[in-house]
């Protein structure tokens, strides 16, 4: 016999299926929701808690990365990209990259070809860390036991930037928190891309203060979203401001330290050294 959780669960799964089947015609909620015979409301509820998004999210994340496969071919044009993607015009294009992406469709087809990005080296007690800042604030911070490296993953990241190797105000500061009391710090301001649903669980993780620890599904609580502990779990993975957005701050529920992008004997470190600077206040 199958559970309510089973049965709750094909009902979802069938709705992606029918989602990313029909995404050009830009399905709304009551059509999915008729497809797998729920009203609206109940539909709407029940996948977000599945899936961790609404499924106006979810539609919207499928159109953006088939608009960015077609932005990637040089020939085609923001008309182009909208009207294969089933969107009315460049200006719902447009909406919808600044909604998901936080960059315009033109900026991601140049591969932030206008961004300007100062990077640099500098040493904290858990190795050496790259910090990279646009004049919007810090986009990027990695510990980088192999430079070469820690500077190709940053241009991954933007690959038509300006690389300018240099030390400003924006890293000089965000560096301070290595080296002061936190209560010192001047504001440190961020310039992240993300979708959504990375941002709020990015913003989550700033709540958790320093010498303090939660746990992922902790987090999916706070962020509202119970049942998405595994999409938060991709979601801290994948935080691209390492120590300033403290995801090594998050254990298992088991009271394990768990995995760490930068090494699970770093992030033991981390949280040992915030531990005892409190205990020293």
């Amino acid at each position: 016999m199958e559970t309510q959780e089973h049965i709750d669960y094909n009902r979802v799964a069938e709705a992606i299926g029918y989602i990313r089947l029909n995404f050009k015609n830009q399905p709304n909620l009551d059509e999915v929701a008729k497809k797998i015979n729920l009203s609206p409301y109940h539909f709407q509820r029940m996948f977000t808690d599945w899936a961790g998004i609404s499924p106006k999210k979810f539609l919207q994340y499928l159109s953006v990365e088939y608009a960015k496969n077609v932005l990637k071919s040089q020939q085609a044009t923001l008309m182009d990209a909208a009207f294969e993607t089933g969107l009315s015009g460049t200006g719902r294009l447009h909406d919808l990259f600044i909604n998901i992406e936080g960059m315009t469709p033109a900026e991601y087809k140049s591969g932030g070809r206008a961004l300007v990005i100062n990077y640099s080296y500098a040493e904290t007690p858990f190795g050496n860390v790259l910090t990279a800042s646009t004049p919007k604030g810090i986009c990027y911070m990695a510990f980088a036991d192999n430079e070469e490296l820690a500077l190709k993953e940053l241009q991954q990241q933007f690959p038509n930037a300006a690389y300018h190797q240099m030390v400003d105000m924006a890293q000089q500061n965000a560096l301070q928190i290595f080296r002061k009391d936190w209560s010192e710090l001047s504001e440190i301001k961020l310039h992240l891309k993300g979708t959504p649903f990375q941002l709020k669980i990015w913003e989550t993780l700033l709540a958790i203060p320093a010498g303090g620890l939660s746990t992922y599904q902790s987090i999916a609580n706070k962020a509202g979203m119970p049942t998405a502990s595994r999409a938060v779990g991709s979601a801290v993975g994948a935080n691209p401001v390492a120590f300033l957005i403290p995801c090594h701050r998050v254990i298992k529920s088991t009271g394990e330290f768990g995995q760490y992008h930068w090494g699970s004997n770093r992030k033991t470190a981390m949280i040992g050294w915030e531990a005892a600077n409190l205990d020293i206040k």
